[in-house]
């Protein structure tokens, strides 16, 4: 679905003016159809995540299937599990190691997991600043018939991924769903995690797994659940 600068407004909690003013400046990814601002989904996630922006899940609610059967933060987490001193000294060598590390079915081609995060990453860093990079938002990576999974991985050393704050990356978070629709709503709730500082703090010091958990179930606790509101 293309969304109008209304939606993209009040989903980026913000006026139409900046919406426009974040076009003007080529700030904003937009598509113009018939002279209209229309935004992609997925994109305007990946932009307000890498700017560490507030955003409201109902962007990634689907109103065929609600909120049926979505999958909690904190199971996905427990599910692709947490991975301390992840070797690596480049981009890919630590995704190559972030695969290899995941807990993954074993028909999934880790190759061509790799492809699609190495492309991803070609097309602008994935990093959303103070230490960590979500490097899976333009190619969401759907697993049909498995269960949702986000790895969190310690890197063993920080690695340059052009962050927009000038500072390496430390901590990598990456999932795999089976639906695209999971995707995106277990990304929209991890981006707003992300803005817990209890949680960066425990990850900065690479707190034990079961500390992280806690820190995720309290972060999830406090985000609304998404509404159907948009057709």
């Amino acid at each position: 679905m293309r969304l109008t600068v209304r939606h993209a407004a009040e989903l980026l909690r913000t006026p139409e003016k900046q919406i426009y003013r974040w076009i003007d400046e080529g700030e904003l990814p937009c598509y113009w159809v018939n002279e209209q601002a229309r935004f992609n989904r997925t994109e305007l996630l990946e932009w307000a995540t890498a700017r560490r922006l507030p955003i409201s899940t109902n962007l990634f609610c689907d109103p065929e299937e609600g909120d049926r059967a979505l999958p909690g933060l904190r199971a996905a987490l427990e599910a692709g599990g947490v991975h301390y001193h992840v070797a690596g000294t480049d981009r890919e060598s630590v995704l190559r190691a972030m695969i290899q590390a995941m807990h993954l079915p074993d028909e999934v081609d880790r190759e061509t997991l790799i492809a699609v995060l190495l492309a991803r990453e070609s097309a602008g860093s994935t990093a959303v600043g103070d230490g960590i990079a979500i490097p899976h938002v333009r190619q969401p990576i759907a697993v049909h018939g498995g269960a949702a999974a986000i790895a969190l991985c310690f890197l063993e050393q920080p690695v340059d991924f052009g962050a927009a704050d000038g500072r390496p990356v430390h901590t990598l978070f990456t999932m795999v769903t089976p639906t695209i629709h999971v995707h995106l709503q277990l990304l929209a709730k991890l981006a707003l995690a992300l803005h817990d500082p209890e949680l960066i703090a425990a990850i900065t010091r690479r707190a034990p797994a079961s500390e992280i958990l806690l820190h995720v179930s309290r972060a999830e606790a406090a985000v609304p659940s998404p509404t159907p509101a948009l057709p």
